[in-house]
């Protein structure tokens, strides 16, 4: 397995299993909560003014892969063309380490402060010899501080509930239940064929986790999460 190595000055390492990441000093650390998420709205990470960076996250057309301009308007709105691209979803690295991606909220509410950062989540329960390190690429109203909705596909839509039957004509209220999506590893076939990698990761390395609590910590943001984002 390729060893992810970065080297910073004045960082401390922080060792996942085989995987070597790259504390921030000074970054955000905590305990927080999780939940879940795929409202295939376009993030709000990939709005210029919301980051603080040279470039904002990737954005897609409704195909998912198709990247457009920061500028277009969100799938989740009646104008609007830009969706979460197919990419941003969870994969495994190994039976104990995992990549994916996040909305998240430092402050509470709505925060874009923290955009385009990684984070390093160590679970309190159900898949406590696991680690998920996620990119924020997102944020909402409905978040409370310290608070992570991990992209799942399929894991229900929540709040924005027209942009998986914009992009996919799928039901209105998306895949199962609006809040916490589909229920079984079976129903991962409802979804269209490029996001059920994603949701097959939710009821297998997740283990169907419901919400668990986490320990996180900022980390240098690996190269295979900005790769796909774009937002560094």
């Amino acid at each position: 397995m390729k060893l992810l190595c970065l080297f910073l000055a004045a960082a401390t390492v922080v060792q996942a299993r085989d995987i070597h990441l790259q504390q921030v000093v000074g970054g955000v650390s905590g305990s927080g909560t999780t939940t879940r998420y795929w409202d295939c709205c376009k993030p709000s990470c990939a709005w210029k003014e919301n980051v603080e960076t040279a470039s904002p996250v990737a954005s897609c057309a409704a195909d998912g892969v198709t990247t457009v301009d920061p500028s277009t308007r969100s799938g989740c709105d009646s104008d609007g063309s830009s969706y979460t691209c197919n990419n941003q979803q969870p994969w495994v690295v190994n039976s104990t380490f995992a990549f994916g991606f996040a909305a998240a909220s430092f402050t509470g509410g709505a925060d874009n402060s923290q955009c385009c950062i990684c984070v390093q989540l160590s679970f309190l329960s159900t898949i406590t010899e696991k680690t998920l390190v996620v990119q924020v690429t997102n944020t909402g109203a409905d978040l409370g501080s310290n608070h992570f909705d991990i992209q799942l596909p399929g894991g229900g839509v929540g709040y924005f509930t027209t942009g998986c039957s914009s992009q996919w004509n799928c039901p209105a209220n998306g895949w199962g239940s609006q809040y916490g999506g589909i229920t079984s590893d079976s129903e991962c076939s409802e979804l269209p064929e490029v996001l059920q990698p994603g949701c097959h990761f939710r009821f297998n390395w997740f283990q169907n986790a419901d919400n668990p609590n986490v320990n996180f910590q900022q980390v240098v943001c690996p190269s295979e999460l900005t790769s796909i984002t774009g937002c560094a």
